[in-house]
């Protein structure tokens, strides 16, 4: 089956990044959220990303304004019956995306697929609410969507090898390299990352060494774009958190367990640069001091 409409439910930076780069591809998006606020968030933010490609030569402005006006943003879940396909992107919480796609799932009865861009959560679990587990699928993107190439796909125990062609297909059209992987938690990058990163974190809650060392240690000693504790900023601790957690309950390995500095800082609110306080502190994005 052909996806030419697409619905993206979650309009968060992920969802976003998620439908600039479906409809840079061509393609008719149509992003939910219940909430005016986020969606509105959503639309000032694609445009500032789009301007941004056309500033820097990527596109021209006829293409970007072809590409923002494919992506349509609506508050009513009714409104996804036209799509071809879904991709949620919705907080990493499996009670809260298991009833999104029971929803789904009898919403749009005939999608090619419904897919999931968890980091961690287990596909089958998600697909257990539905009717039709062949057509579930995990599509794991990363962030930021429009730069990164990269797309796990992710087959559970009884998602239909169409599904996974479709999947595989779509994410091929928005230019992505995909590597397939088999439904375990944390999939194939975050299972390998995440011990890292909490190592990291349990480094730096030990006094072991600044927050600044740790970072340009790994920058320098092992060409990291960039530190770890910075990476966790811009992933967000918050889903650092859950993916930790995920991690940890289906393996019970302690390299996956969140630490107890990030479970505090999580719940004070100090998510990262969406924040504007994580390890550091952000002004506009940028770095603009050590947090304390």
């Amino acid at each position: 089956m052909s996806v030419s409409v697409i619905a993206v439910v979650g309009a968060g930076f992920m969802g976003s990044g998620i439908a600039e780069s479906a409809a840079a591809a061509g393609k008719h998006v149509l992003v939910h959220e219940p909430d005016a606020a986020p969606l509105e968030r959503s639309r000032r933010g694609l445009e500032a990303s789009v301007g941004k490609s056309v500033a820097r030569g990527r596109l021209d402005q006829a293409a970007a304004d072809g590409l923002l006006e494919r992506i349509v943003h609506t508050p009513r879940l009714e409104d996804l019956g036209a799509a071809d396909a879904v991709i949620e992107a919705i907080v990493e919480d499996p009670r809260a995306k298991g009833r999104l796609f029971a929803q789904l799932d009898e919403l749009l009865p005939d999608a090619a697929f419904l897919a999931s861009n968890t980091s961690s959560i287990p596909i089958a679990e998600l697909a257990s609410w539905t009717q039709r587990p062949e057509r579930v699928v995990g599509m794991h993107f990363f962030s930021p969507v429009p730069v990164m190439s990269l797309v796990e796909v992710v087959r559970a125990l009884d998602t239909g090898e169409q599904t996974v062609q479709a999947a595989q297909d779509l994410a091929r059209e928005m230019g992505k390299h995909v590597i397939h992987t088999k439904d375990r938690s944390g999939f194939i990058v975050n299972m390998l990352l995440v011990p890292y990163l909490m190592a990291a974190i349990r480094m730096y809650e030990d006094g072991f060494a600044t927050r600044e060392d740790i970072d340009e240690g790994m920058k320098r000693g092992c060409g990291h774009p960039m530190g770890p504790l910075t990476l966790c900023d811009f992933i967000g601790l918050d889903v650092m958190y859950a993916i930790g957690d995920s991690l940890y309950e289906e393996f019970k390995q302690p390299e996956y367990a969140p630490p107890p500095l990030l479970k505090r800082m999580v719940v004070s609110g100090h998510h990262g640069r969406k924040t504007g306080r994580g390890f550091y502190e952000y002004a506009d994005g940028r770095v603009a001091a050590p947090a304390r």
